[in-house]
C-alpha cells in the first residue's frame, strides 16, 4: 500500500546539542496502481464489441438434374460486362455478333457510365429475364472488380454472375484498348 517514510523518531529533542533528523521525501509506492491498470485493461477488452465485417450477401443458384438448364439466360436480358484496363469497361447485350457492332465502351462514372448503361436495361427488361455476367479478364484491377460488384447493389441487380472472360472477347477488348492508345 501507499506509505509515507517522514523519518525520524518520535522523540522530541531540542536544545543547542541536539541535531535535526534528515527529513526524508515522501514515497508512493505505485505497485497498486499497476494492478489497476491491468484489471481496467483487461475490462475494456472483453466488453468492446468488435467490428463485423462488411460483407455483400451472396445468393448461389438452385441445382438441377440437367446441368444445360443451370445457367440457362433469355438472350434478350443479357448483358456482357468486360472489365479492362484503365477503368474502362467493354459491354454487349445479347449475343457478340460477328463483326463486333454491338461492341460498346465506357467508364465507371456515376451519370454517363456503367451505372446508367445497367439502369437503361434494368429498366427495358422484365426482372425474371435480367442477367448480367461479368467478365474481367487479367488487366483488370481487384478494385474495378469490386467497384462493379458495387454497381450491381446499387442498381438492385439481383442476378449476375461473376466468369472467365473468353479469348475472343479477350482479344477484342485488347485490340480496343490497343486502338484507344490505353496503356
Amino acid at each position: 500500500m501507499a506509505s509515507i517514510d517522514s523519518g525520524g523518531d518520535s522523540g522530541h529533542k531540542k536544545g543547542p546539542g541536539v541535531k535535526k533528523a534528515k527529513k526524508l521525501s515522501t514515497r508512493v509506492d505505485m505497485t497498486p496502481m499497476v494492478d489497476l491498470g491491468f484489471l481496467l485493461i483487461t475490462f475494456f477488452i472483453f466488453t468492446t464489441t468488435m467490428s463485423q465485417p462488411a460483407a455483400m450477401q451472396l445468393f448461389m443458384p438452385k441445382d438441377t438434374d440437367k446441368p444445360e438448364e443451370q445457367n440457362k439466360a433469355k438472350e434478350s436480358g443479357a448483358l456482357t460486362l468486360m472489365l479492362g484496363k484503365g477503368n474502362q469497361v467493354y459491354y454487349y447485350e445479347g449475343q457478340l455478333l460477328p463483326d463486333g457492332s454491338n461492341f460498346k465502351s465506357t467508364n465507371y462514372d456515376p451519370e454517363t457510365g456503367i451505372r446508367s448503361v445497367v439502369l437503361r436495361k434494368r429498366q427495358t427488361t422484365p426482372p425474371e429475364d435480367l442477367v448480367i455476367v461479368i467478365k474481367p479478364n487479367e488487366d483488370a484491377t481487384y478494385k474495378n472488380t469490386v467497384d462493379i460488384l458495387d454497381e450491381m447493389k446499387i442498381a438492385d441487380v439481383k442476378r449476375f454472375a461473376l466468369i472467365d472472360i473468353t479469348p475472343q472477347e479477350n482479344e477484342l477488348v485488347l485490340a480496343t484498348q490497343k486502338n484507344s492508345g490505353i496503356q
